[in-house]
């Protein structure tokens, strides 16, 4: 999930220069991305109620698949946009899913450390997300002599004038293989705790009347404005004000801010 969910940062001084849109139209792509998961997060436990762990999961990955595939086969802004609300809608789906299906494949008792150490395994992907891309887009910036099969099939698929697009199709083996890995997996009856149920549609409208719930809103807004913001934004930083390339230096500082974010968070998770 973390490879898919964290390239924005690398990727959006390529979607400025590549599809020449201002910088407030390329942080509409985060939007649209974050936008998802408020569409999706509510219906996301009505899902799991009604169709159970694997065949949600499964059908996320398919999301994530098509809408990964979709702009890799017709790179450009709009299709950028629809792209990325796929993917933040499959995403938000697979997390209220998995929470759940982590407590009981790996047992209640076991849950904290479990939990913890998908936090290090989610952190270790946006991690490597960023240095994937830099790999491939500098590969296949340089001449085809001696490429390994990976890059001569990408370089087949990829538009010549936007390498970085390459990215996507790995994304889009990633959720394809998902797919098939579910689909063969045995899962564990998941019986959901109290607090863990979607709940009814009366419980939310009497939700939105609270005034705590709205702190809670803004306070995670807020969060998650800052951590976003920071990392879709500072490859684009290093670039404007220090004329840092960002497809060496820029995605090196997005992936040491996920590594050392995830680190963190594992640590104080420890403590």
């Amino acid at each position: 999930m973390s490879l898919l969910t964290n390239i924005l940062g690398p990727i959006l001084p390529d979607i400025i220069n590549s599809f020449h849109v201002s910088l407030t139209a390329a942080g509409f792509l985060a939007f649209a991305f974050f936008i998802a998961y408020g569409v999706m997060s509510i219906p996301a436990g009505f899902l799991m109620e009604r169709f159970h762990a694997k065949p949600v999961m499964i059908w996320s990955f398919v999301v994530s698949t098509l809408g990964a595939l979709a702009f890799a086969l017709f790179p450009g802004y709009r299709v950028a946009f629809v792209s990325w609300f796929a993917i933040g809608a499959a995403m938000a789906v697979l997390q209220v899913v998995v929470v759940p299906l982590l407590r009981v494949a790996g047992g209640e008792e076991h849950y904290a450390f479990n939990s913890t150490l998908s936090q290090l395994v989610f952190g270790s992907a946006s991690f490597i997300s960023p240095r994937i891309y830099s790999y491939l887009v500098l590969s296949l910036a340089k001449s085809p002599v001696h490429e390994n099969l990976l890059l001569r099939t990408l370089r087949r698929l990829t538009p010549e004038q936007f390498p970085w697009v390459s990215i996507y199709w790995i994304f889009t083996a990633s959720s394809f293989l998902m797919v098939f890995w579910l689909f063969f997996s045995k899962f564990p009856k998941v019986e959901q705790t109290d607090d863990e149920r979607a709940g009814s549609w009366d419980m939310y409208r009497s939700l939105v009347r609270k005034r705590v719930v709205w702190l809670y809103f803004i306070a995670m807004f807020a969060y998650i404005g800052c951590e976003q913001g920071t990392a879709d934004w500072i490859s684009k930083f290093l670039y404007t004000y220090h004329g840092f390339d960002p497809q060496t230096t820029g995605a090196d500082a997005v992936s040491w801010f996920w590594g050392c974010s995830q680190a963190g968070v594992s640590w104080a998770c420890c403590s």
